[in-house]
């Protein structure tokens, strides 16, 4: 079975997010399982030199965007077993960021039509088309619309992924028309149309033959109109055709037994995970005691992870015996919130407002405990890299956050971690204190700590999943 990934990112060439990281780990799982899956990504200037260095040119070719003739380059290359093909147009993509420019219709847009291009020009094509995001969302549309002339095409079977909802790619509905080369009979109800404008992640749910999102607790809450993003009309429509499958990591570059990052490599049960403590400490300096609980945060600051829950719960999280460590960028108002506290609470509550990876995974490994608040949550992988670096995840009962962790039951000794349902201020501080109660007993906090080792949180369960979808795909 042949299958393309279709994604705005993709690890390790490029990230900026989750996407990246199941763009650049599901592919490998598949790969086990006997499926050929071939990445295709934007050619970014952000991809590093020496992966540019080992691309093999594979032709090019002018894609027909609106009335204009643009120029796309194919480049090919293989990391760690998996193909890679990367659309080049330095006009649209050499540039400092991924995202956030004036122009992102007309980038992604060219970026959809270039995929069915270079499609049309390998020697063999795929058999799903496994598109991922807003970014991809034009790819099965296209299919279906521009490109069903081409009797190849006809066969091929297209899978698209919600990875966040909220984030939809709406556009102008002018503009896309423009640039689609598509009339007023594509953009009605039944097409693109999105409240006056076009909707690229709508095109994706009305067009693919399969749906799936990032955990099953999320594939039920975005058919709300609490967490539907206005879309929730046509996902339940399509329900019998959306699947939720839970994210994994890939524990082989999430190990803290041989990260590199890490100030002492150790695995979960030696009970080694200490060593990184003090480091940690000195390092973002907070006061150096291997006693005190350190709680740690590794976000985007914005609304949606919960900044508001912990901005109004700080002082109570700082009347306890605790330590903060949150490394972050986004808002600016939640980036004050969090370096006022800093201030206020010296050598207690340290903040870094910048990604950095080599830190994050030092925060994984020395953090006591993880806090991931979040208002919606497709499905998190925070909770997941802390789960693999014997760190207990403190959690808001959403989306994959709910499929993932569950909370410590002191009777049955059941659970890996601790959650909390409302989103206020006082249940998060509450759920703290309750999980600070057991980090005090040690063989409780042993027991939640084994209880995560156990947890399934790698790729091979989900990725049978994926390979179970395409083959029935297939057979319709």
């Amino acid at each position: 079975m042949n299958v393309w990934f279709v994604a705005s990112e993709a690890a390790p060439l490029v990230k900026t997010g989750g996407l990246a990281d199941v763009a650049g780990a599901l592919p490998k799982a598949l790969g086990s399982l006997g499926i050929d899956v071939t990445v295709v990504l934007p050619k970014y200037g952000a991809i590093p030199a020496s992966y540019k260095a080992s691309s093999v040119p594979h032709g090019h070719f002018r894609v027909s965007l609106g009335w204009r003739s643009v120029y796309c380059g194919l480049e090919e290359l293989t990391v760690d077993g998996v193909r890679f093909l990367l659309i080049d147009n330095e006009t649209y993509f050499k540039r400092d960021q991924l995202y956030g420019y004036g122009d992102e219709a007309e980038r992604f847009v060219f970026f959809s039509m270039a995929v069915l291009e270079a499609m049309a020009r390998c020697d063999r094509l795929p058999d799903v088309l496994h598109c991922h995001d807003w970014q991809t969302g034009l790819v099965p549309f296209l299919l279906r619309t521009r490109y069903s002339y081409l009797p190849q095409f006809r066969s091929i079977r297209t899978v698209f992924t919600i990875h966040n909802l909220h984030y939809q790619g709406v556009f102008g509905r002018e503009l896309l028309q423009d640039l689609l080369g598509a009339g007023d009979d594509m953009f009605g109800q039944d097409g693109l149309e999105f409240y006056g404008a076009g909707s690229c992640m709508k095109a994706g749910i009305r067009y693919a033959d399969k749906l799936t999102t990032v955990s099953p607790s999320y594939a039920a809450e975005i058919q709300s109109s609490e967490y539907g993003e206005r879309l929730d009309g046509l996902l339940r429509q399509r329900a019998g055709d959306l699947t939720g499958i839970v994210n994994g990591i890939d524990t082989s570059s999430y190990d803290p037994a041989g990260d590199p990052h890490l100030a002492a490599p150790y695995s979960r049960s030696s009970g080694g995970k200490r060593l990184n403590k003090r480091p940690l400490q000195q390092e973002l300096g907070l006061e150096p005691d291997e006693e005190v609980p350190v709680i740690g945060i590794v976000s985007r600051l914005v609304a949606q992870k919960g900044l508001e829950l912990i901005g109004e719960a700080l002082p109570a999280l700082m009347a306890e015996d605790v330590q903060l460590a949150v490394l972050g960028s986004g808002d600016a108002r939640y980036e004050r919130m969090l370096l006022d506290g800093a201030a206020a609470y010296p050598g207690r509550l340290a903040v870094r407002l910048r990604f950095d990876e080599g830190l994050a995974r030092r925060i994984y490994a020395g953090s006591d405990l993880f806090l991931m608040p979040s208002l919606f949550e497709p499905c998190g992988l925070s909770q997941l890299i802390s789960l693999r670096y014997g760190t207990v995840p403190i959690v808001r009962e959403t989306g994959g956050l709910r499929d993932t962790v569950q909370s410590f039951n002191e009777y049955t000794g059941e659970g890996n971690g601790f959650s909390f349902g409302p989103a206020a201020a006082h249940d998060l501080a509450y759920t703290v204190r309750r999980a600070l109660s057991f980090y005090r007993d040690r063989e409780a906090w042993e027991r939640i700590v084994r209880n995560g080792e156990l947890s399934d949180i790698g790729w091979e369960t989900s990725a049978g999943r994926y390979a179970e979808l395409y083959r029935e795909l297939l057979k319709g």
